[in-house]
C-alpha cells in the first residue's frame, strides 16, 4: 500500500414500508426511531451516517401512483430511458416542474420487494455528491416505484460501448474525472457511513452522469451493511453482475469491503480499454475482460495494447501507466493485497489534478523553463 501514498414542505413517510430484510435496526445507519411518524431522532442519525456530506439531506417523499403516472404521461414508451433487472426507467416531470427519473419495479423481474426496501432505506439515509439523490418512492398496492434526480448524460456504459455516431467517445481527462468521482462515492460508503456499506453492484451501468459528466452511483438494491466489530466479512448469497464480482465472493459468498474494490478495478479496466467486463461477441478467451487483460498487465511494454482505440493516442503515457497500476492493484486475486478505497481516491485525484494536454496546447501554457521547475514529491509518483 505504500506505493499509493507516494502517488500522492413534503413529509417523509417511510413508516408505510414494512422492513422484511436483514437490516440491523439498532445500527448507527438505521435509527431506532425511524418508524415514528413524528420523525424525532432522524436528524441525529443522519448526522452519524453522513458527517462530512456537502449536500443537505432531503427526506424521501411518498408519491401516489397517480402522481407518477401523470409525471410519465401514463408511462408512455416515448418516456422510456432505460431498462434493467429492477424494471423500466422513465423520464418524468413532477407537478412542480422538476424533471426526474422514475424506476418501476417489474413484478416478474429478478429484483423484488426486498431490494426495493433496501434501496429506499439506503438512499434515504446516505447522502453524498457522488450518490444519486432519491427524491421519493411509491409503495401503493402492488406498485413499487423509485423517483430519482434526472441524470442527463445517462450511464457510463452509454458512453463507453457500442457508441452511436452522434456520441463522442469520452476523452482521457473525463475518464479519470469519472473514475475519481466514483471512487469518492465508494469511499463514502466504506469509510464515512456507520456502519460501512458494501455496494455489491458496482458496474458502469450503475454509474450515472450529469451534464458535466460528474458521476453518481445508483441502484442500491443489492447493498449490504458491512462487517462490524471483530467480523471480517458478511455471508450472503452471491448477487451482482457477471464479470464484476470478486472471485472470493463468487466462490464462497463471503462479502467484504474489498469486494467493491475489485469491482472498481473492473470499471477502471473498462475506462482504459473501452471494452465490456464480459462480452460474448468477442473471441473465446477474450470474453472476460479481466482474464484477457491479466497477461498484459504484467509488462508495461504491453500497456498500449490495453488502450481504447477511440482515444486515438490522445492520452498521457504516464497517466496511463498509473491508471493501469491502480487497476491492477484493485484486481489482486487475494483481497488482502487490494488497496483501501481511500488510497485509490488519493491516487486518482492526483491524476485528475494533472490533466492530459496535447503538445501544442502544452507549449502555449507553459511559461516557466523546464530547467527552473523544482523537483516535487510527484517525482516518486512518476517513478512507480
Amino acid at each position: 500500500m505504500s506505493c499509493f501514498y507516494c502517488i500522492g414542505s413534503r413529509q417523509k413517510d417511510t413508516s408505510k414500508i414494512k422492513d422484511s430484510t436483514s437490516v440491523r435496526k439498532n445500527s448507527g445507519l438505521y435509527p431506532e426511531s425511524s418508524s415514528s411518524k413524528s420523525g424525532k431522532g432522524k436528524a441525529s442519525s443522519q448526522r452519524d451516517v453522513n458527517p462530512n456530506s456537502s449536500k443537505k439531506a432531503a427526506a424521501a417523499y411518498s408519491f401516489t401512483f397517480r402522481e407518477l403516472a401523470i409525471a410519465t404521461r401514463n408511462f408512455r414508451i416515448v418516456n422510456l430511458i432505460g431498462e434493467g433487472g429492477f424494471g423500466r426507467v422513465y423520464k418524468g416531470k413532477l407537478v412542480d416542474g422538476q424533471v426526474v427519473a422514475i424506476k418501476q419495479l417489474d413484478r416478474e423481474g429478478v429484483q423484488g420487494n426486498q431490494e426495493f426496501i433496501v434501496e429506499v432505506l439506503m438512499l434515504s439515509l446516505l447522502h453524498h455528491d457522488n450518490l444519486v439523490n432519491l427524491i421519493g418512492y411509491c409503495a401503493e398496492g402492488d406498485q413499487r416505484l423509485l423517483v430519482y434526480e434526472y441524470m442527463a448524460q445517462g450511464s457510463l456504459e452509454d458512453h463507453l460501448f457500442d457508441l452511436p455516431p452522434n456520441i463522442e467517445p469520452l476523452c482521457w481527462n473525463t475518464r479519470i474525472k469519472i473514475a475519481a468521482g466514483a471512487a469518492r462515492g465508494i469511499e463514502y460508503l466504506h469509510v464515512k457511513a456507520n456502519p460501512p456499506v458494501i455496494y455489491r453492484d458496482l458496474k458502469s451501468a450503475n454509474i450515472l452522469l450529469d451534464d458535466d459528466f460528474n458521476p453518481k452511483l445508483s441502484d442500491f438494491g443489492l447493498a449490504k451493511l458491512g462487517p462490524v466489530g471483530n467480523n471480517t466479512h458478511v455471508s450472503t448469497r452471491v448477487m451482482g453482475t457477471y464479470g464484476y464480482c470478486a472471485p472470493e465472493y463468487a466462490m464462497s459468498g463471503k462479502l467484504t469491503l474489498k469486494s467493491d474494490v475489485y469491482s472498481f478495478g473492473v470499471v477502471l479496466l473498462e475506462l482504459i480499454t473501452g471494452k465490456k467486463a464480459y462480452d460474448t461477441t468477442r473471441p473465446t478467451g477474450q470474453q472476460n475482460l479481466v482474464n484477457w487483460s491479466r497477461p498484459l498487465l504484467r509488462d508495461w511494454r504491453n500497456f498500449v495494447k490495453l488502450v481504447d482505440p477511440s482515444l486515438e493516442g490522445r492520452y498521457s503515457n504516464k497517466g496511463l501507466h498509473h491508471m493501469i497500476a491502480i487497476a491492477a492493484m484493485c484486481l489482486q486475486e487475494q483481497p488482502t493485497f487490494r488497496p483501501l478505497i481511500s488510497d485509490v481516491v488519493v491516487a486518482l485525484e492526483y491524476l485528475a489534478s494533472r490533466p492530459y494536454m496535447p503538445e501544442n496546447e502544452r507549449r502555449r501554457t507553459i511559461v516557466v523553463p523546464p530547467s527552473s521547475v523544482k523537483t516535487t514529491s510527484a517525482t516518486s509518483f512518476e517513478s512507480v
